[in-house]
This record gives C-alpha cells, sequence and structure tokens, in this order.
C-alpha cells in the first residue's frame, strides 16, 4: 500500500520512466508506402495528392462493389419470385441483362476515372 501511496504522490516518474521505454518502441517502426502516384522526395504536397488518387480508386471499387452485390441481391430476390409464381421468367432474364449493362458501364467509368485521376 505504501508503494501505491508513492506513485500516485509522483506520477511524473511514471512519465519519465514511459518516456524512457518509448525510444525501443519506435526503433523498429516500418517505412511507410509511397502512393502509385506523386513524388515521395519531400515533396508532401505531391504525396498527399498521391494518397488522395489511390483513396479516389478504392473508394470507387467499393462502390463497384456494392453496386455488384444490390444487382446480385436484385436478381436472386426476382428469381424467388419466378420460383413462386408471382413473376414471370422473362422477367428474370430483363434483370439479368440490365444487370449485367449496370456492370459493364459501371465498369468503363471507372477505367475512365482511374485514367482521369
Amino acid at each position: 500500500m505504501q508503494s501505491l501511496k508513492f506513485w500516485i504522490k509522483h506520477p511524473s516518474l511514471i512519465v519519465l520512466g514511459c518516456l524512457l521505454s518509448i525510444e525501443s518502441v519506435l526503433a523498429a517502426l516500418p517505412t511507410p508506402v509511397a502512393p502509385s502516384t506523386g513524388a515521395p522526395n519531400g515533396n508532401w504536397l505531391d504525396l498527399m495528392e498521391g494518397y488522395a488518387k489511390d483513396a479516389g480508386l478504392v473508394i470507387g471499387l467499393i462502390i463497384a462493389v456494392a453496386v455488384f452485390l444490390w444487382m446480385s441481391w436484385i436478381l436472386i430476390a426476382k428469381f424467388n419470385e419466378a420460383r413462386r409464381g408471382q413473376a414471370d421468367w422473362g422477367e428474370v432474364g430483363v434483370v439479368a441483362v440490365v444487370g449485367v449493362g449496370v456492370m459493364i458501364f459501371i465498369s468503363f467509368i471507372l477505367t475512365e476515372a482511374s485514367n482521369v485521376i
């Protein structure tokens, strides 16, 4: 109990101990990965611009995956309706053709956007 009271009265010693032990922790940090575009040679604006471009491409891919999952869900729902007799099989075909068309359009737009970015 005495030692606990000592440390409570002297928190600066705890902080000093932590600061002295940080050096060994920071020694093993890996080097950061450079962006796919931009100059990492001390030009921070180009470096941040490269990271922003990479983030834009990742966000675009996430949106494309979300659209793919959404179209798949719609197609599966329409297939289940056709199996239960609530929809025609032609509607399933139309949804599939439209879904493929949307995915081709999104792939084209993402390819063009990656060239522009």
